[in-house]
């Protein structure tokens, strides 16, 4: 069995539907043999947790900040998930038109042409230095309300199992 890759196709001389293409394709089964269907946009979806945020049918770009560092997704990259970090999100339509989004923490799931975003909050429609601030001065501040409130939590729920346990005793 030779499963060597012949040099410069791109093609495994084994199995000729395993190639490398310029293209992006999904691959799937039928009854008559292996369809492909290619793609060169995505199509992105922003959720919150009340309400759909935005819906872009022809994304050619994403670029996302997560804890490891920002990173660009383009139509043919591989599926994959991510956990975003508060930043800014930015995507390129067909039209060529960059937007920006401030979002906060989230997770992005890429499955084929499909990419989905579901963050806490988000927020758009200004320039891009109203968005740097807006996310250090709204979403990097709720983390730090929040930790004050699961302190806050926290001491109650002990001070609360403390008087409860004082009462057994009796």
């Amino acid at each position: 069995m030779n499963n060597a890759v012949s040099a410069g196709s791109g093609v495994n001389e084994q199995n000729p539907l395993l190639q490398h293409s310029a293209t992006p394709t999904l691959q799937t089964e039928s009854e008559r043999g292996v369809q492909t269907a290619s793609w060169s946009t995505m199509r992105l979806k922003i959720l919150l947790p009340y309400r759909v945020f935005a819906e872009e049918p022809d994304v050619t770009h994403i670029l996302v900040v997560t804890r490891a560092g920002a990173f660009g997704l383009l139509p043919h990259r591989l599926d994959c998930t991510a956990a975003i970090v508060p930043g800014i999100l930015a995507y390129r339509n067909k039209e060529a038109t960059d937007i920006y989004l401030a979002v906060d923490e989230g997770v992005l799931i890429k499955t084929g042409p499909e990419v989905m975003i579901s963050v806490r909050n988000a927020t758009g429609g200004q320039d891009l230095g109203k968005l740097r601030s807006t996310v250090e001065r709204e979403f990097l501040n709720l983390d730090e309300r929040e930790r004050s409130l699961r302190t806050l939590i926290a001491k109650i729920e002990s001070d609360f199992m403390r008087r409860f346990l004082e009462m057994q005793r009796g």
